[in-house]
This record gives structure tokens, sequence and C-alpha cells, in this order.
């Protein structure tokens, strides 16, 4: 009962803090939606600049997922030792690489803008739209990577409050300051497109504000006698092994959602449109079941740490069970309300009756992106970067082998419909070989992640 209230103290804020960043997304489209005309441009290429300059900005962040999950897996288990040392440490080093690494893409923002429309095919005028969001918003790199280290450390610390206090803090900032700027309110001057941008940059740096005057207050005596420069002292091996595989992994993930959204498109904006929404209906899972994830992390972090076979034992069964409870309210939720929520994402009737015949994929997520979820979190807590790195380079050939062969047994001349049945089954597979993959790997090698 107490390891449950514990569980539920630790998953409840993070989902808290996940099911608020649609909202954002939606509030930004809204305001640039009603736009229309601003600058000589039309709503569509106000909207569609919007969405390519944010997707900039996610496949690039995407990449340091990693300074969030490293440093909640080498803080959690300092935490079960007790080790106030080795806390200090771990957020240290890992904010040093988040200021490095925003500060690096900063100063490299043409090259990554450039880099990027090498592959990313647009009209003149989204492109124009698209720059001058990325121009701005690329000013909050080194706070938005600073923030990632950030709350995987408070998640280490087993304070996930104030994880999902920073993140509300970032969206509601995010909101306000996206709709005051944008349309010129109180004594702030109207900035149009370029307000959505402006009030992502000042959201983030106000969240890194909050974070850190939480760390300075709350953890004081953590940082208490430690110097700065005691963090990049020794041997710094162990831990950049550890964040480049994360990294790796990090990639093998980005490969399929990318070609996901690159195979869908060949089969017209109709399929493309499907399969958007069909991906942010799959992904809704994902914003709860990561909450147990997040906790599984957490507490298997701690367990290593303190060296307690059964408390990791006994996490990793009950995250598990709280998880397959929500798998299976999740089943009931897409079964009964899974043509609802495609109609929230859109007011197009085309696109909608489009989409019907794919909403059993639906009911399909939660059985198998479960265990790959929770697996994630379980592993992150165990430091086992190296079998993260494997799961994911294995999903992402099972990916494309999956869709590859599927096109090829159905033959030439298939309908478009065919083919995104057949990529929604490859998305599947990959997430069926982590799950397959990390569970025989636990059964193997979790004896060897408690130190004798």
């Amino acid at each position: 009962m107490k390891l449950n209230r514990e569980i539920l103290r630790l998953a409840l804020p993070s989902i808290l803090a996940n099911i608020t960043v649609p909202l954002v997304g939606m509030v930004d489209l809204a305001v640039v939606g009603h736009l229309d005309g601003e600058g000589g441009f039309a709503a569509a290429a106000l909207l569609g600049g919007i969405a390519i300059g944010t997707t900039i900005f996610d496949l690039v962040y995407w990449c340091f997922g990693f300074l969030r999950a490293g440093t909640g897996g080498i803080t959690a288990q300092a935490f079960g030792r007790g080790d106030r040392t080795a806390q200090a440490e771990a957020l240290y080093r890992s904010l040093g690489i988040a200021l490095t690494a925003g500060l690096l893409l900063a100063a490299l923002q043409w090259v990554i803008v450039e880099g990027a429309f090498l592959f990313i095919k647009c009209s003149p005028e989204v492109r124009i739209l698209a720059e001058h969001y990325f121009y701005i918003r690329i000013w909050a790199a080194p706070a938005t990577l600073s923030l990632f280290a950030l709350k995987g450390w408070f998640i280490g610390m087993q304070n996930s409050v104030h994880s999902m206090t920073t993140d509300l803090i970032v969206n509601a900032v995010n909101i306000i300051f996206s709709i005051v700027l944008g349309f010129g309110m109180f004594f702030f001057p109207r900035m149009g497109f370029r307000g959505v941008a402006a009030g992502t940059v000042i959201a983030q740096w106000t969240g890194l504000l909050f974070a850190l005057a939480v760390v300075l207050l709350k953890y004081r005596r953590v940082f208490a006698g430690y110097r700065v420069r005691e963090a990049f002292r020794g041997s710094l091996r162990p831990f950049f092994a550890m964040n480049r595989n994360l990294f790796v992994r990090s990639l093998g993930l980005i490969t399929v959602y990318i070609g996901f959204t690159v195979i869908s498109a060949r089969y017209g904006d109709m399929m493309l449109a499907v399969s958007a929404i069909l991906m942010k209906l799959l992904m809704l899972f994902s914003y709860f079941t990561d909450g147990f994830a997040y906790a599984g992390e957490a507490l298997t972090g701690r367990f290593i740490g303190a060296g307690s076979t059964d408390g990791l034992r006994s996490t990793i069964q009950s995250v598990f069970r709280w998880s397959l409870g929500l798998s299976v309210l999740f089943i009931g939720v897409y079964w009964a309300l899974g043509t609802p929520l495609f109609r929230m994402m859109t007011s197009d009737s085309s696109v909608v009756e489009a989409g019907k015949q794919f909403l059993p994929w639906l009911l399909v997520m939660p059985v198998i992106g479960c265990p790959a979820f929770i697996w994630d979190g379980i592993f992150i807590g165990a430091t086992a970067s190296r079998d993260l790195r494997n799961a994911s380079v294995l999903c992402a050939l099972g990916f494309f082998a999956a869709w590859f062969a599927g096109i090829a047994v159905a033959g030439r001349g298939i309908s478009n419909e065919t083919a995104i049945h057949i990529l929604m089954a490859a998305y599947f597979v990959h997430l069926a070989i982590r799950s397959i993959y990390l569970t025989a790997t636990y059964k193997k090698q979790h004896i060897k992640w408690i130190p004798k």
C-alpha cells in the first residue's frame, strides 16, 4: 500500500503536466489561425509556418532527450545511496552539457535551418514564416535544454511535484504571452506571428528561473560546500558513455517517427492528415502512461542505489499493474470515443470519414505500447543505457523491415488506404520489438543492476 501511494505521488503530477502540453499547441495554432492576412500571408501559410517551425525544434530537441533521461537515472541512484555529492555532481554535469549545447545551437542556427529545408518541402511563404519563427525561438535553446536536465534531476530526487510545477509555469506563461504578444494587449505591442515564438522564449526562461530557484531554496544542503569545478574533475567517460547510448536511442526513435510522417506524405494530403491525427491520438495514451514510467524510473533508481532487490522487484510489479489498469481504461476510451476524438482534431468531415477505417488501430496502442513505455522508464532508472540503445536500433530496423515487407506482399497498385494500414502495422511492430527485447533483457540482466 505504501509503495502504491509512492507510485501515485510520483505519477499523477507528471500526468497532469503532460496533458497540458497539447493545450499550448492548440492555443498557438488558434492565435495564428486568427491572424489571417497578417503581413500579407494567408491563414493557411501562417499555420503551416508554425507547424514546420515547431517540427524543426521537435527534431532538434528530441536528440537531447538524454539530458532528462540520463540525469534522472543517475540522480535516482544517488538518492537511494544517500550520496549528496553524486546528486550535486549529476545536476552540474547535465547543466554544463545543456548550456553548452544550447549556446552551440544558437550559434549554428543558420546551418540548422538550411539543413532542415534540404529535407522539408513546403511553399516559399511557409518557409519564410517558419524561418521567422525559428530565428526567434532558438534563443530559448539554452533554457530549454537546461530544463531537460533540471526536470530529470527533480524526478531522480523523487520530486515530481516541482517537475510538474515547472512544466505548468512554462505552459501557462507560453499561453499568456503568445496571446498577449500575438494580438498586442495591455501595454505590449502587437507582434503577430512573431509573438507566438517570443511567447515561447519568455516561457522557457521563466521556467528555468523558477526551477533554479527551487534548487537554491529546497536543496541548499545538497550543494553545501560543493564547488562546480569538482563536477568536471576525474573521469567523465562513464557519464558520457551513458549519454552517448541514450543519444543513439533518441536517434533511433526519431527515425521511426520521421519515417512515419515521410511515408504517409507519399500517399496524398488526405492520408497525411489522417496519419497525423492518428499519431496524436495514439500519443494521448503515452501522456498518461509516461507518468507511471517516470515513477518507475525514480523508484527503480532509488532502490538500486539503496541495494534493495525486494524494493526493485515490488516497484516493477506495482508499476506494471497500474499501467495495465490504465491500458484497459484507454481501450474503453478509444472504443467509445474514437470518432469524437477524431472530430476534435479536425472540423473537415472528409478527413473524419477517411479516418474512420483506421480507428481500430487505436485499440492496439494500450496493449503493445504499455510495456514498451514502462520498460523505458525502468531501464532509465537502472541507467541500463546500452540495452535502451540496442532496443532503439532494433525497433527502427524492425519498423522499416515491416513496412517494406508489407508493401512487397501487397504488390503494386495498392490503394493509399492499404498503404496506411501497412504503415500502422509497421509502427506497432516497432513497439512490439521494444517490449519483447526489453522484457527478455530484464530477465537476463536485472540481477546485475543491484551492486554487490
